[in-house]
């Protein structure tokens, strides 16, 4: 199983890209608490209007949604509904033994797809800038999947 050793480099790129992904899928939970903190709004539990050291000053309005509390939110869940398929899909496709080039333009593709979808989304840019970013994600997705099964196909 030398394949699934960080001294291969095809493992490696998908170590590379898939913690970068998990970091940044984890910075949206630590940037929805900071906008949560500036905004001093856009909780969601009643328990968080109890008076403490960060919430000196509750106030029933502090559950009202928040867009740019929400923004982040909605950025989070496009993560949590994307990144478990290019864990999955990169792992496996890792086993195919794809050529360095082609793992690296896949996994840094979508990579960097992914962070494009985020500065898109973070900016309030239109959906089909966003929807563009996450298509290119989305078919290189599709590709390695496409590719894995044909290998464990045979064919």
């Amino acid at each position: 199983m030398d394949k699934l050793d960080l001294k291969d480099p095809v493992f490696a790129t998908y170590v590379i890209a898939a913690t970068i992904m998990i970091l940044k899928a984890v910075s949206m939970s630590w940037l929805t608490v900071l906008r949560m903190t500036q905004e001093k709004g856009g909780f969601r539990s009643p328990e968080d209007l109890r008076k403490t050291r960060l919430n000196p000053e509750p106030n029933p309005k502090q559950l009202e949604p928040n867009e740019r509390v929400e923004r982040i939110r909605r950025i989070l869940l496009n993560d949590v509904e994307n990144l478990p398929f290019f864990l999955v899909a990169g792992f496996l496709f890792v086993l195919t033994e794809p050529s360095l080039l082609l793992a690296r333009l896949l996994f840094y593709g979508y990579v960097i797809s992914r962070l494009l979808h985020f500065a898109a989304y973070f900016t309030a840019q239109t959906h089909d800038t966003r929807a563009t970013f996450w298509t290119i994600g989305s078919l290189i997705l599709i590709f390695m999947t496409c590719r894995t099964l044909v290998a464990a196909l045979g064919w």
